[in-house]
């Protein structure tokens, strides 16, 4: 298969769990896409040493990484947050609905870096030395960044009535 039909393949086969990524990393729908679409692009150049690589994909997930912690650090955009709803009822069908919705509130909130580290750890189910090659950091530093990353996730969640592992459940 050619270089750029091999490439194109791999984006189709990718694409959804990329977003789905991008989207945790940025909160926006606009942005996961923008950022998709720039880490591929750098992906791209380099594809005939990526495609020889064990996963292309994680080397991907790494690039989306690095770009949204660099374009955080050269956006300031400051968030309106929403305001915390009642609280779940029982016989609320949307309930679970806006409980993940205060969870991806939550999440926004942290730093990139914990965020990241979040992300790859809880929605897409890495090891712990597989998040840190992704983001090119010590297995300690990911330990560390989880440990925090989920005290303050828990903070915030129990003050609006949620506790985290129910938000989670069927994530």
């Amino acid at each position: 298969m050619a270089s750029g039909e091999d490439f194109q393949a791999f984006v189709e086969r990718q694409w959804a769990p990329l977003m789905r990524t991008a989207y945790l990393l940025t909160g926006d729908r606009g942005h996961a896409e923008d950022l998709v679409q720039a880490a591929l692009e750098k992906t791209h150049r380099r594809w005939d040493r990526v495609a020889r690589m064990e996963s292309p994909a994680a080397y991907v997930r790494r690039t989306m990484v690095n770009t949204a912690v660099s374009w955080r650090r050269r956006r300031r955009v400051s968030e309106v947050p929403l305001l915390p709803g009642d609280g779940p009822h029982a016989d609320d069908p949307y309930g679970r609905i806006d409980q993940r919705q205060q969870v991806l509130a939550v999440l926004r909130e942290l730093p990139p870096k914990m965020r990241a580290v979040l992300v790859l750890r809880y929605f897409e189910d890495l090891s712990e030395a597989d998040t840190a090659d992704a983001l090119g950091c010590s297995i300690g530093t990911v330990k560390s960044q989880t440990s925090r990353g989920l005290e303050r996730l828990r903070g915030r969640m129990e003050r609006t009535g949620t506790t985290l592992n129910t938000a989670m459940q069927g994530s």
